[in-house]
This record gives structure tokens, C-alpha cells and sequence, in this order.
């Protein structure tokens, strides 16, 4: 089995999560900008967003790649990541 998630479809979910999760608007977050200095983004907010792009793609994040992550790009790649594990 194959995944059949692209780069872009799942950072267009990711961002539509951490906008909601935020309240940051779409527009001010940029792939590459770094989550940890923004405002309105706590370690709460971040776990709460992990666990929605869990449910969203039924998948289990490794703990190791959740705090590695600090921009929506390294979101992405450790998404697509488990999602190729999963499909594997």
C-alpha cells in the first residue's frame, strides 16, 4: 500500500489545524517560519495540534519527531514520513 498524501495536501492540512488551533491567521504562517516564536503557539497548543493532525491522517507521531519539529515544513516531513511507514 501507498501513501497518496502530497507535500502539499498535508501542509494544507497542517496549516488549516494550526490556524485553528492558533488563531494565528493562514497568511502569517509561512512554511519555513519557526512555530516556537510566535505568538499565541505554547507547548499545550503544539500537543493539541499534534494530536488533531493524528487523528486527521490516523496516524501516531514518534515523541522524538514531535520535538524536533519547529516550523510547519518539519511538520510536513514527519508526516509524510509516518504516513509512508503506515502505508508501508
Amino acid at each position: 500500500m501507498t501513501s497518496t498524501h502530497t507535500a502539499d495536501d498535508i501542509l494544507r492540512t497542517v496549516t488549516e489545524i494550526a490556524v485553528a488551533e492558533t488563531g494565528i491567521p493562514e497568511g502569517e504562517l509561512r512554511p519555513d517560519a519557526d512555530l516556537r516564536g510566535m505568538a499565541g503557539v505554547d507547548s499545550v497548543r503544539v500537543l493539541r495540534m499534534v494530536a488533531k493532525i493524528e487523528r486527521a491522517y490516523d496516524i501516531e507521531l514518534e515523541d522524538q519527531d514531535v520535538f524536533g519539529m519547529s516550523t510547519l515544513d518539519d511538520v510536513v516531513t514527519v508526516v509524510g514520513k509516518a504516513l509512508r511507514e503506515a502505508a508501508a
